[in-house]
């Protein structure tokens, strides 16, 4: 176990180091985006992402759906669901919905009381509607602008102010932050992290088998998903954030 924990942290330090000194080239034919200024860049820590997946996330995911059967994958699901239901209630108070926050912290309470602790989702069924924020989008309602698109090792996709957010994000986690067993703590971030990789097992399968530039798919997927989830898809209002222009283009 200890050596291929060893090769593992090897692989993750090289492939830092590779991102930091190179920078990927961009494809032929592909149009630069204004909301990308640091494409060269951020396509060497995308291709690292990709590798760290393909190599080492992917299979760990694979054997994961292996041994645990469906219900039990959903039952882990579910429960990391209705902790995320604390932060989003928070965040909905800070963006001045508490319509919203009243309904995530109904939901924290049917599925932790009914629930099984919140392995079960009955909120759901029950017409208590699921809602994701987190930090960024926060930051987003409060005028914060996105800034240039930025991919984080290990987190993907960003901005400068998701990376900002994504930074108050952990720091608020208690999971993450303030649980005091190192061992315990470990565990349960790697089984988040499985956790999220499988609710998206497939997705990257279509996105390998298209004939499209899968970086700039997943970028302009990103900037469009963030900017309809802080303007709440406001088609007839002034929307509350609008897309970064390179003021130098």
């Amino acid at each position: 176990m200890m050596p291929l924990l060893k090769r593992l942290r090897r692989l993750v330090l090289l492939g830092l180091v590779s991102v930091i000194v190179g920078c990927a080239s961009i494809p032929a034919g592909v149009e630069r985006s204004p909301a990308d200024p640091w494409e060269p860049f951020n396509r060497s820590v995308f291709e690292f992402n990709e590798g760290l997946d393909a190599y080492v996330l992917k299979p760990v995911v694979t054997g994961y759906r292996f041994v645990l059967p469906e219900f039990i994958r959903d039952g882990v699901y579910n429960f990391f669901s209705n902790y995320s239901d604390i932060y989003t209630a928070l965040q909905n108070l800070l963006q001045g919905k508490p319509a919203d926050a009243f309904t995530d912290l109904m939901r924290v309470v049917v599925n932790t009381t009914m629930g099984l602790g919140g392995l079960i989702d009955l909120a759901t069924p029950g017409g208590l509607p699921k809602h994701k924020e987190d930090w960024g989008q926060t930051f987003g309602v409060w005028g914060v602008p996105a800034g240039p698109y930025v991919v984080l090792p290990f987190f993907g996709p960003s901005s400068v102010r998701d990376t900002f957010g994504t930074g108050a994000d952990l720091e608020s986690d208690y999971l993450f932050k303030y649980v005091k067993d190192i061992g315990l703590r470990n565990s349960i971030t790697g089984l988040r992290v499985v956790n999220g990789r499988n609710t998206y097992y497939e997705a990257g399968d279509l996105l390998d088998g298209a004939a499209i530039d899968k970086y700039s798919f997943v970028r302009d997927a990103y900037i469009q998903r963030r900017e309809y989830q802080i303007n709440e898809g406001r088609d007839d209002e002034e929307p509350l954030v609008r897309p970064y222009q390179n003021p130098y283009e």
